[in-house]
């Protein structure tokens, strides 16, 4: 989380996902994790919402001293206004040995793997692709580089 402190403090880029010793050494497992790390930020960046709703004052008054507020249907509604991770597991111990007792490395790597087997990037308009290839033309002009045919 030394992410954190930076970005509270107004800085715009979080340097090192994936990087290991250093930066010596990359892994794609890890910036799949370290990116759910960099998304929470984000998200604490944002801030706590305090209005009418969030307050949840009527639903405090409506409830009384003593009762079961947690089982009110708004905050069943609203629990999951908080990050919603997917890598680090939040499950009670017996839930998390139930379906197999996975470190977050383990997750990590699964991700990374379904990642890499099944992302499509999103096609590119024709303006888009020609202006990109307008750009390397205009490059290889000025390197005095053949582009050949394409």
């Amino acid at each position: 989380m030394t992410g954190l402190l930076p970005a509270l403090a107004g800085a715009n880029v979080i340097y090192g996902l994936g990087m290991l010793e250093m930066g010596i050494t990359f892994d794609l497992a890890q910036l799949v994790w370290d990116h759910e790390i960099a998304e929470m930020i984000l998200y604490a960046l944002k801030g706590i919402p305090v209005n009418d709703t969030t307050l949840a004052v009527d639903v405090i008054k409506e409830m009384g001293i003593g009762k079961d507020f947690l089982a009110h249907p708004t905050t069943f509604e609203y629990m999951r206004s908080q990050s919603q991770p997917k890598i680090m597991d939040r499950k009670m111990r017996e839930d998390w040995e139930a379906d197999g007792s996975t470190d977050a490395y383990k997750r990590s790597h699964d991700r990374m793997t379904d990642i890499l087997e099944t992302y499509e990037p999103p096609k590119l308009s024709d303006d888009i692709l020609q202006n990109v290839r307008s750009i390397v033309v205009e490059a290889e002009k000025e390197l005095g580089v053949d582009g050949g045919d394409d």
